[in-house]
């Protein structure tokens, strides 16, 4: 049986922020063949056998309306330096794509310079709170050799192993 929270929404806000995230753009190709994405720092692997990961997506998320059992979502994972593109994808409304630099690959829209890419089928989507919980099979799987992109404390930068 599950307590009743006793943290206040700022004290969990501020706990999270304390945790380092991989910052990615999560894209997809709507029916009608247009690309969409958002901003989203909960990448987190879940399996290797078979290869699975979990993103979790606020209900208010445009990005869900295009997310069912079998829809291929596309994980551009940023690279140090693309802040910019970060910020871009996390405000709301209006063509995000435009002026854009894109492609499409295994059926999602994917995004250049970025330090890893992944294609993979949406496989179950779970109510969590205010988010859903979606687990993905990877199909596609691609990196570089630039560094992550981390956000923390409100704040980007990188690993300081790779920090420049």
């Amino acid at each position: 049986m599950d307590r009743s929270p006793t943290i206040d929404r700022t004290s969990f806000r501020d706990l999270m922020g304390a945790v380092c995230a991989p910052v990615t753009v999560a894209t997809v190709l709507t029916e009608a063949g247009r690309p969409h994405g958002t901003t989203v720092s909960s990448l987190a692997s879940l399996s290797l056998d078979p290869p699975l990961v979990s993103i979790a997506l606020d209900h208010g998320s445009a990005l869900l309306g295009h997310l069912h059992a079998g829809a291929v979502l596309g994980v551009n994972v940023l690279a140090d330096g693309q802040e910019g593109l970060a910020l871009h994808f996390a405000r709301r409304g209006a063509d995000k794509f435009a002026g854009i630099d894109w492609s499409a690959d295994d059926g999602a829209p994917r995004l250049p310079g970025t330090t890893a890419w992944l294609a993979g089928t949406v496989r179950q989507r779970v109510p969590a709170g205010d988010h859903d919980l979606l687990v993905v099979t990877v199909h596609t799987a691609a990196t570089a050799e630039a560094a992550p992109l981390v956000h923390a404390r409100r704040t980007f930068g990188t690993h300081s192993a790779f920090a420049p």
